[in-house]
């Protein structure tokens, strides 16, 4: 009997496998083609949200494995555009690990990062990013800083945000 091979659950697997490979042997924890922002653990969150050199090979090795660019190590064998997009989608996602860490300490409401895997986010990021910039975070209501901030701009708010990022990682890191 034939046995029938479906491709697009295939090319799934084999993205799956190339992206979250290196995590699932960094983190020791299991990760799909369905994985989100939301379904990291405090742990990897917390890592991944610390800036530094062993944050931003996590990221290359997933990067580069969705985009079928070889292993973080290759990284400076890439080309000049290459090296690029990996540096955008890096950024990129390192401000919604960021944000999904402020969404648990409850000082952000949702943001568009969490409607996405992590694998999608990487193979939409030239369609995604500008909406993302177009629809920040929003400050939760119940922050004591919340009159400071809704006084501000749009794009004062989004300042906002980040300027309080280090902070909301010094109180995750307590928390955990």
């Amino acid at each position: 009997m034939t046995k029938i091979v479906d491709l697009q659950t295939y090319r799934v697997k084999a993205v799956e496998q190339r992206g979250f490979g290196p995590w699932k042997k960094r983190f020791g924890e299991s990760f799909d083609a369905q994985t989100g922002l939301a379904d990291l653990s405090d742990q990897t969150l917390l890592f991944l949200a610390q800036p530094g050199e062993p944050s931003s090979v996590a990221y290359y090795e997933v990067i580069m494995g969705v985009l079928n660019l070889g292993p973080a190590a290759k990284f400076h064998y890439l080309g000049n555009m290459e090296q690029m997009l990996v540096v955008d989608l890096h950024l990129f996602l390192a401000d919604q690990v960021r944000f999904e860490m402020m969404r648990r300490l409850g000082w952000i409401k949702n943001f568009e990062g969490l409607k996405y895997g992590i694998i999608e986010l990487i193979q939409k990021f030239g369609v995604l990013k500008d909406n993302f910039r177009l629809n920040p975070p929003v400050l939760e209501e119940s922050r004591p800083d919340f009159a400071e901030y809704a006084r501000l701009t749009a794009g004062d708010k989004e300042v906002f945000i980040r300027r309080i990022l280090n902070q909301a990682l010094d109180t995750f890191k307590k928390r955990l």
